[in-house]
């Protein structure tokens, strides 16, 4: 079951960690709001986290000093070398093969990054199967997506309308990448056994305003108060779930449900 070879080859160097501290507001945005809604659904510390598809530890830095215990999975070696650099327990997986794991061993299973990168219906399928199989029951999953409607709002993509229309993004000089429909992962949650599924908008209503704003003053901070007006507007779309797919991001929260949800629900006696 191998990766894409873009994938590996696209981030076998660098620091993928580094673009959510740029200081870029839109990237600040997206890591405030990721951590408040994260903290808002995670259960108390310490709590057993596994951070699938975590890179070299961009979120499960601050989980960690939150006093959660933290484990990173990712197919890159490269990624897993930096996160033990940074202290962190980490390996080399695939989101969609973890067989090694014991059920039912994580409190919450976070898949953060996995479901940019598998363009095949049957290869998401498999990595949230494995989430609800390793979350403890009541536990949580939290999935990131990539909205593929915020791209028709893109006058910067040539590709936007066929990207809101396939969902595929594939690109000469990057891995090709994967852009859901809020709806749709609903739908891929509940199939895997997760129940009480919300879809939030990550970056909030506000994030196009903000990106539009850099591009015309040729800066990435656009200062503290726009960054608050921005978080605001995210926050107020959290209540309007509609408003889910002005955000580029989306982080479905989901919950492992009992087995006797899943026996009631396939009719067996």
């Amino acid at each position: 079951m191998p990766l894409l070879p873009d994938i590996t080859a696209f981030y076998g160097g660098g620091d993928e960690a580094a673009r959510l501290t740029s200081g870029r507001t839109i990237d600040t945005l997206e890591l405030v709001r990721t951590q408040e809604l994260l903290r808002g659904h995670l259960p108390p510390a310490p709590a057993s986290i596994l951070d699938v598809g975590g890179g070299p530890g961009a979120h499960a830095r601050w989980l960690t000093g939150d006093g959660h215990r933290v484990v990173v999975v990712d197919p890159v070696e490269h990624h897993v070398r930096q996160a033990h650099a940074q202290g962190l327990a980490a390996f080399v997986g695939d989101a969609r093969q973890l067989g090694h794991l014991p059920d039912t061993s994580y409190d919450a299973v976070l898949l953060l990054g996995p479901l940019y990168h598998l363009p095949d219906a049957v290869g998401r399928a498999q990595a949230w199967q494995e989430a609800a199989r390793l979350v403890r029951v009541g536990g949580l999953v939290a999935a990131a997506a990539l909205n593929r409607y915020l791209k028709v709002q893109d006058l910067g993509a040539d590709d936007g309308l066929e990207v809101a229309k396939t969902g595929l993004l594939v690109r000469p000089n990057g891995p090709t990448t994967y852009y859901h429909e809020p709806a749709e992962l609903q739908e891929e949650a509940g199939r895997a056994g997760l129940s009480e599924t919300r879809v939030y908008g990550v970056q909030g209503p506000a994030s196009a305003a903000v990106k539009a704003r850099a591009r015309h003053t040729g800066s990435g901070d656009l200062g503290q108060e726009a960054l608050e007006r921005a978080l605001a507007a995210a926050r107020f779309a959290d209540g309007h779930p509609e408003l889910a797919v002005t955000s580029l991001h989306l982080l479905a929260l989901a919950r492992r449900r009992p087995a006797a949800c899943d026996e009631a629900s396939s009719g067996r006696p």
